[in-house]
């Protein structure tokens, strides 16, 4: 007789398996875009000001679409800043976990610790206790 449960079982913890895998990449390969966008970014302010972002954001938002306002094309230059400070960024983190962590003025004081499955889950946990880490008001 045919184990149907097992199989079932099975199968969805293989699916489920896939998704966390196609997650994964995705957020990598966010990561890295946005990396690469604020290095740029950073480069091209030097060249040509800070007003470029604005002008910037209003062609990207026009030829490739929402998404690339003023301020996210900022944070994504800070996520640059941040990284080239040499600060630490485990992999489990995704963009609304680094979004969290870009007013921080104080890198030390980011929090570090060794269950990032908890926080890769609570997002809103993880900027509470950045917030009462720094003590500052992070939206």
């Amino acid at each position: 007789m045919i184990n149907y449960y097992e199989k079932i079982k099975q199968e969805l913890l293989n699916n489920e398996i896939s998704k966390l895998a196609k997650r994964n990449s995705i957020n990598n390969s966010d990561l890295t875009t946005y990396y690469n966008v604020g290095k740029m970014l950073s480069e091209a302010g030097k060249s040509y000001g800070e007003n470029i972002i604005k002008a910037y954001s209003q062609k990207l938002s026009s030829d490739v679409g929402k998404g690339y306002g003023v301020s996210n094309l900022k944070r994504m230059r800070q996520f640059y800043l941040l990284i080239e400070k040499g600060v630490a960024m485990p992999h489990q983190l995704t963009w609304s976990h680094i979004l969290t962590i870009l007013p921080v003025k104080d890198v030390d004081a980011i929090i570090y610790g060794s269950d990032w499955g908890e926080y890769q889950l609570h997002v809103y946990k993880y900027k509470d206790d950045v917030n009462k880490a720094v003590e500052v008001k992070i939206y």
